[in-house]
């Protein structure tokens, strides 16, 4: 599960003396030509530049450039369902990690991808379902609970927001659920007045709210079994419908009258009768004629209507009527994870194991079908948009757009398991992404595409270009690193320094050493060819008593400043045998090509107080030096001024992502940021605005580090 947590901190003052060994407080004295700064009462020295003459004169306010959220790459679609639906507007509303995506798809049916994306980010946490209200315009979406920076659980709610205007119009159910919210639907036939919420504790509570009021009607425990769809009757409100292991409810609601606390829910179970019980029933859809159609996990379609009860397989208290099948066809090879109607009156379903799209007609008749392909993975929802287009979601993180007789192509891609690579190309905006799901992407930052992609058959972790663009470095998991070629994708070199995962690889700016930094706190230098396609071991850097974390090489491509996991700043002569500056106070003044590292005189100021050293990630200083990006542990993107050399440095703060952000990347040209989404997947492209970006600034951009914009009205 993902967790969120929130971006305020304790503020506390410096102290001069470090505390006790389990402090956690972040402490700093200065001491004429260093500054001392205590990580869990460990000191870190740091040397001033020479030509500082004073601390007062540096940077001290957050900087004027902002950040504008331009794209989201990814959809959540391993483990969420009823994700995917389409607006009045014609947009397409989805969510991954905290934000909702409203995207309009370019190109025309089954073409490419391109269009324009709109966010709504009024969610503190992860997002977990969506439901459109009957106008096309409302959307209701639903989070997880979260805990804050101490550990506390922070409680789930609905926004209830207009998709034209992204403003939210209400908050439900603050303090009324558990865990999260785990399914919603409005009602249809009055005009989308109620809201049907259940919650994710162990009794999934099943509620029904007024819209407009926010109060709660009615609320009853449902079943202590998972419950994965819920629904009201188009024709009738006091009828709702909840599936989920092993059951299919039917719901009467006896307030359909909205007075509040009035209303009673009573439960009529779905009896299987000489069926087979499914374990799963993940999906169901109303028909024109007021029978339910389900979907289970052996693959079946089953039509439910009224019938009386059986003496021998009696509804629950005693109800003379109950809900039992009256047709079943065998659909799918597998699991059915989505049912949709048409405007035609068909029925769409979606298959699992066997990856199929079905139509089928009046009587459960076959009318159509397509297969998506292997590598997108099963479906897991489907919307319709105009004339014969279908929208697809995917097991696998993929949106397909296209139809049953053209087959479909991707619009919408993301990685399906935790984040930690990133790259950015040294001379065109793109950029490159690996993580857990074994897979290297290359992704076309104009065209918010993926160019490519390739299994690395291992756990990827950090990844550099060569600065000639042509080839990239890719460290894993297991201590070997690749280099690709960017074009064939071929792989041209095949290394394993020692059996430890490997943290950072990165290219000297000439282009003619790669620097490798391991879990086994060793940094491999090699030398590289021109083309960078071939590389020779040319010494080591043996040195740091913990694993190393991050690197830089300095502008003339000679030394290297590295961090490592007991919070050591190290720096090292390359030219002269990967020899061990011991005077560091000497490489005070000493640029750098790049600004990674997390601990050095330039970023003391990003560390908040009370940090036990974990809490950043990743940081990046851009190419022009003006601006440092911090991904924190608090599921947070910083923008800091450069150099950030002062304690408790201000900065703007980003939300959007839903678990620990792992690394942030600016574009060749500062033009973009690239942010990447620990176990939520997501990838995230921020436009740059104000000094030095693309675009102007807001009039009042927000400095205060506790909040951020409730949605991004960038197409």
């Amino acid at each position: 599960m993902l967790f969120c947590l929130p971006n305020s901190r304790g503020g506390k003052d410096p102290l001069s003396s470090p505390g006790g060994p389990g402090s956690r407080r972040n402490n700093y004295n200065l001491e004429g030509i260093s500054v001392k700064m205590f990580l869990r009462g460990r000191p870190i020295t740091m040397y001033i530049p020479s030509g500082i003459r004073s601390l007062e004169e540096l940077p001290s306010g957050p900087p004027p450039e902002t950040l504008s959220l331009d794209w989201v790459y990814g959809y959540r679609g391993r483990d969420s369902r009823s994700n995917l639906f389409v607006l009045r507007s014609g947009e397409v509303v989805y969510f991954i990690a905290c934000v909702v995506v409203l995207y309009r798809p370019g190109g025309g049916p089954g073409g490419p991808g391109g269009g324009g994306q709109r966010h709504y980010r009024g969610h503190t946490d992860c997002v977990r379902c969506l439901a459109v209200h009957p106008d096309g315009v409302r959307v209701a979406s639903g989070q997880t609970a979260g805990v804050d920076k101490d550990g506390k659980p922070l409680q789930p709610v609905v926004h209830v927001w207009d998709s034209e205007t992204l403003l939210k119009l209400q908050e439900i159910g603050l303090g009324a659920f558990e865990r999260g919210v785990g399914a919603l639907a409005f009602s249809v036939v009055d005009q989308g007045a109620f809201l049907c919420v259940v919650d994710d504790s162990n009794e999934h509570m099943l509620s029904v709210w007024d819209c407009g009021r926010g109060t709660k009607l009615a609320e009853i425990k449902s079943t202590n079994d998972s419950v994965l769809a819920v629904g009201f009757s188009p024709r009738d409100s006091s009828c709702i419908v909840t599936s989920g292991k092993s059951h299919v409810h039917f719901w009467n609601w006896s307030g359909a009258a909205g007075v509040p606390g009035n209303g009673t829910l009573t439960r009529k179970q779905g009896v299987f009768g000489k069926y087979k019980k499914p374990k799963f029933i993940p999906c169901f859809v109303f028909l024109p004629d007021g029978d339910i159609l389900t979907g289970d996990s052996e693959g079946n379609i089953l039509t439910w209507g009224r019938s009386l009860s059986d003496s021998k397989t009696p509804g629950r208290g005693g109800a003379k009527e109950t809900y039992g099948i009256v047709a079943q066809a065998h659909a799918h090879e597998g699991s059915i994870f989505a049912l949709c109607l048409r405007r035609d009156g068909t029925v769409l379903s979606g298959g699992g194991r066997d990856r199929r799209l079905v139509q089928w007609g009046p009587g459960l008749v076959a009318l159509q079908e397509a297969e998506i392909p292997e590598h997108f993975g099963a479906v897991r929802a489907i919307a319709e948009r105009l004339g014969s287009e279908l929208l697809v979601g995917t097991t696998k993180n993929a949106l397909l757009r296209g139809d049953l007789a053209q087959g479909f192509s991707p619009v919408i891609q993301g990685h399906t398991d935790e984040l930690w690579g990133l790259c950015t190309h040294p001379f065109q905006n793109r950029f490159l992404t690996c993580g857990h799901d074994r897979q290297l992407c290359l992704w076309d930052g104009e065209g918010h595409a993926l160019a490519w992609s390739i299994d690395l058959k291992e756990t990827g972790l950090c990844a550099d270009f060569h600065p000639s663009g042509a080839v990239v470095a890719v460290g894993l998991n297991t201590g070997r690193w690749l280099v690709l070629d960017t074009e064939t994708r071929e792989i041209v070199s095949d290394v394993t320094d020692g059996n430890e995962q490997l943290s950072v690889v990165r290219y000297s700016p000439d282009g003619l050493h790669l620097a490798i930094g391991s879990h086994d706190n060793m940094i491999y230098i090699y030398s590289v060819s021109s083309d960078g396609a071939k590389s020779s071991r040319f010494g080591r850097c043996v040195g740091h008593s913990s694993f190393i974390t991050h690197l830089d090489w300095s502008k003339d491509g000679n030394f290297i400043m590295s961090n490592s996991g007991d919070y050591e700043i190290l720096y090292w002569n390359v030219g002269e045998g990967c020899k061990l500056l011991r005077n560091r106070y000497e490489s005070r003044d000493r640029e750098w090509a790049t600004y990674t590292c997390v601990l050095g005189f330039h970023v003391y100021g990003v560390w908040p107080d009370g940090s036990d050293g974990t809490d950043i990630n990743s940081l990046c200083r851009s190419h022009n030096e003006r601006v440092v990006a911090v991904a924190d542990d608090f599921c947070k993107v910083h923008l800091f001024q450069y150099p950030c050399a002062r304690a408790k440095a201000p900065s703007l703060v980003y939300g959007g992502h839903g678990s620990h952000v792992t690394s942030v990347r600016f574009t060749h040209d500062d033009s973009h940021l690239i942010s990447l989404g620990g176990k939520d997947a997501s990838i995230f492209q921020w436009r740059v605005l104000g000094a030095g970006g693309s675009g102007p600034a807001p009039a009042t951009p927000s400095r205060t580090p506790s909040l951020s914009p409730a949605s991004s009205l960038d197409v």
